[in-house]
C-alpha cells in the first residue's frame, strides 16, 4: 500500500519518528526531515548527544559502539511496528545508517509493491 506525499503524511511521520526517540534516549532529534517517494520513505535525522554516550566513548569505545549497533536495531524495530501499526503499511525492509560521530541518522523504509 502506498503513502501519499502530503505535508500531514510527513508531520505525521516525523512524529512517530520523534516518538520513539523520545521513548528510547528520553529526547527527540536537532533535526528531522521525511521523504516520500513511491514505494520508499526516507528519514533524515540529526539525533542528540546523549551524556551516557560521551561517557562510554571515553572509557570503553568498543562498549559504545555495540550499544549503538544495538540500539540502532531497537529503533528499526519499533519503528517498524508503529509503521505498521499506525498507518497499515506493508513494509518490504527497513534499513538504517547511523553515524555516531556526527549523529546523523538515515532510515530507508521500502514499501511491498502494490498487488
Amino acid at each position: 500500500m502506498p503513502l501519499i506525499d502530503t505535508n500531514e503524511n510527513k508531520k505525521k511521520l516525523c512524529h512517530l519518528y520523534n516518538e520513539i526517540s523520545k521513548s528510547l534516549f528520553g529526547f527527540g532529534t536537532t533535526l528531522l526531515r521525511v521523504t516520500i517517494d513511491d514505494r520508499i520513505i526516507t528519514y533524515y535525522a540529526k539525533h542528540r548527544r546523549s551524556p551516557r554516550s560521551d561517557a562510554l566513548e571515553g572509557e570503553a569505545p568498543t562498549l559504545k559502539h555495540e550499544v549503538d549497533f544495538y540500539m540502532s536495531s531497537i529503533y528499526k524495530k519499533k519503528l517498524r511496528e508503529k509503521l505498521e501499526q499506525e498507518f497499515g503499511l506493508e513494509i518490504e525492509a527497513l534499513l538504517r545508517d547511523y553515524d555516531p560521530a556526527t549523529q546523523w541518522a538515515i532510515t530507508n523504509v521500502i514499501l511491498n509493491e502494490p498487488k
